[in-house]
């Protein structure tokens, strides 16, 4: 309990949120924000939180929850990172001073290693001859690529890393699309207010927060929900402003961000998914084929490739070089991304698993290395 707020996280702070949702802020992707200079804190009640201090309370929670098995302070401490941060314009030094400062006082030692590396160590520990592996790592907020040359067996320091590449598209942006096509116009985009005696369309900053999840958390404070209710006034459709006003105000961002998810995940597996959201006031039904979702994300489907493109360029290999690629983060199932690399490499080199497992797994492995500067990001 701090300042009179009660703070939870990882699965325990979903189950606190969906037991008493009235009294709780709910944040989520938190960590999108860690290289945005635009960021400075967010509003939680009454109390303002810059990231490392959510950050750390993050992981005070999770070290209280794993029963006193951290309480030993560990020799080294090894972080996982995106290759290229999410967002506009992201700043990777503030990043790294913003993580620096959260784990502070956790150990002596903090070790920086990309997170398809990770990946890549935790496949190389399956591997009973030498390979060059492609890792592709598909997480929330970036997707990253890796080349690595793997020894054989025992060999002496063997995985080699040879170059890396990573975009700000992942997950979160493939929810966002959903979000723009299936939502938002019903919240006000695209629509008018009136301004005196003009007629002028509604600003897209809000509703490019609003389809973000890690900024949507943070649009539950007085000065947005002031400026969304001016605006509410003189809007042309004010009904639709009010939607979006009731979603922020009654903590629905994790119940639609739970509805777009599960159409995703259909989508992966069966060619028609249907999606259903009900809240604020409003009751959302709409019937998706895969083919459609495909052409939503097209654009960033064709950023993706071009940085595996850039991450082959970066190792100095070919595509015919690659002996395995290996897919793992929760993106890799989609089948438009898959694609990508089948039609690449070809389906007998592509290998999958663990994932949202195979990063934590390899750091592990990572920080009982000796040679750990040679992984360092």
């Amino acid at each position: 309990m701090r300042g009179g707020l009660n703070c939870e996280a990882g699965p325990w702070a979903i189950n606190e949120f969906l037991d008493f949702p009235a009294g709780s802020r709910f944040i989520q992707s938190f960590k999108t924000v860690a290289a945005s200079p635009i960021f400075e804190h967010a509003s939680v009640f009454t109390k303002r939180y810059r990231f490392e201090e959510l950050g750390r309370l993050f992981l005070e929670r999770m070290v209280a929850h794993a029963g006193g098995r951290l309480d030993r302070r560990p020799e080294r401490i090894v972080v996982g990172r995106p290759v290229t941060y999410a967002g506009s314009r992201p700043d990777p030094a503030l990043a790294r001073q913003r993580y620096d400062k959260m784990l502070d006082g956790f150990g002596p030692e903090i070790h920086y290693v990309y997170e398809p590396l990770g990946a890549a160590f935790s496949y190389a520990s399956r591997l009973t001859e030498p390979a060059t592996l492609l890792v592709a790592d598909f997480g929330g907020g970036t997707s990253d690529f890796s080349v690595v040359r793997v020894g054989a067996p025992g060999t002496m320091g063997r995985c080699m890393p040879l170059g890396s590449s990573g975009v700000g598209i992942a997950g979160d942006q493939f929810d966002s699309r959903i979000v723009d096509r299936l939502v938002l116009p019903l919240l006000g985009k695209g629509g008018t207010y009136r301004s005196f005696d003009k007629l002028l369309e509604i600003p897209g900053g809000y509703f490019n927060d609003f389809a973000d999840w890690s900024k949507l958390a943070l649009m539950r404070n007085r000065r947005t929900l002031d400026d969304l209710a001016r605006l509410q006034r003189s809007a042309s459709d004010p009904q639709a402003i009010g939607h979006m006003i009731a979603i922020i105000e009654n903590e629905l961002g994790f119940p639609l961000y739970d509805a777009v998810g599960q159409l995703k995940r259909t989508l992966s597996s069966e060619q028609h998914a249907h999606f259903h959201f009900s809240g604020g006031g409003m009751q959302i039904e709409a019937d998706v084929t895969r083919a459609e979702f495909e052409s939503w994300i097209a654009e960033d489907i064709a950023r993706i490739e071009a940085s595996v493109d850039d991450a082959l360029t970066k190792a100095a290999c070919t595509a015919d070089q690659i002996d395995r690629v290996f897919l793992t983060g929760g993106s890799s199932l989609i089948p438009a991304i898959a694609q990508i690399f089948r039609t690449r490499f070809g389906d007998d080199k592509i290998a999958t698993g663990g994932e949202l497992t195979s990063i934590a797994h390899g750091l592990a492995l990572i920080g009982e290395e000796e040679n750990i500067l040679d992984w360092v990001a």
